[in-house]
């Protein structure tokens, strides 16, 4: 049997590092294929430039991130701040799946603030039957087996918060999350911390930018381990649930096919290591 292969969609370039970077990282050590996709060229992701230029720095600062992981990074030409669920883009994306014929896609959940993020949702929802169906895009062989969907993880309630099914821990692979998300100059360095008011806090130093990053982002990936506590200690013992720091949640769509506890223990073979 060969090992599967995942596909994480993001709406803009680092959206999958944020949200997958670890798992992904993980994944990589396991002989496990990880291609990632940002739906949009991230164009619009700036407060000094935008236009061909933003979207050029983007897809270099992704192609960096995916090899510091040791995974694929497409970018498409959709773009950012622009993305609507046209038919045209239901059929890229069938395309999308079809190429890369992942056993799991992971993708946004459709309550989200951002409409990129919201849209590429829709997308892959719109496109998670039709991989299936051989006269939708009939240039690309279908897909005699629909892949899994699932959902990354977020901080909305409404209308429905998101369940955390499957649980990694990441804290042996933190670093290598911290260097994908360094290689996001444009964004951890300027547009992120411009957008949320603390550009005065980025070190003018290069060299000790990284070091603010991990500060930042420790926080920020540190949340979903207190949120989760609960869950945690379900599936790792109180022991071991109190000693991880970071983690990464997913939640299975009900689209595609179902996550039987074979596949389970495949995609995620790290879950249940010491």
């Amino acid at each position: 049997m060969s090992e599967p292969r995942v596909l994480v969609v993001g709406a803009h370039p680092d959206d999958c590092d944020i949200k997958a970077g670890g798992t992904a990282a993980l994944w990589k050590r396991h002989g496990i294929a990880v291609t990632f996709v940002s739906m949009t060229d991230g164009s619009a992701g700036h407060h000094e430039m935008s236009g061909p230029e933003l979207a050029e720095r983007r897809r270099k600062e992704a192609t960096a991130a995916g090899l510091v992981a040791g995974v694929e990074y497409r970018v498409l030409d959709n773009p950012d701040g622009g993305l609507l669920p046209t038919l045209e883009r239901r059929l890229e994306v069938v395309r999308l799946i079809r190429e890369t014929e992942p056993d799991l896609v992971l993708t946004h959940r459709p309550n989200d603030y951002h409409p990129d993020h919201r849209y590429t949702s829709q997308l892959i929802q719109d496109a998670a039957y039709m991989v299936t169906v051989p006269p939708v895009a009939p240039d690309v062989p279908f897909l005699r087996k629909n892949p899994v969907f699932g959902y990354l993880s977020d901080q909305f309630s409404k209308p429905c918060p998101f369940t955390p099914e499957v649980i990694v821990p990441i804290d042996d692979v933190f670093e290598i999350v911290v260097d994908m998300l360094n290689c996001h100059v444009s964004q951890v360095h300027e547009w992120l911390p411009f957008n949320q008011g603390i550009l005065d806090q980025v070190p003018s130093d290069l060299s000790e930018r990284r070091a603010f990053v991990r500060k930042w982002f420790s926080d920020i990936f540190a949340l979903p381990a207190k949120r989760y506590a609960k869950e945690l200690k379900q599936i790792y013992g109180g022991k071991k649930a109190k000693s991880i720091q970071w983690i990464e949640a997913f939640e299975i769509s009900e689209y595609g096919s179902p996550m039987t506890e074979e596949l389970l223990q495949r995609l995620f073979p790290f879950i249940d290591e010491d």
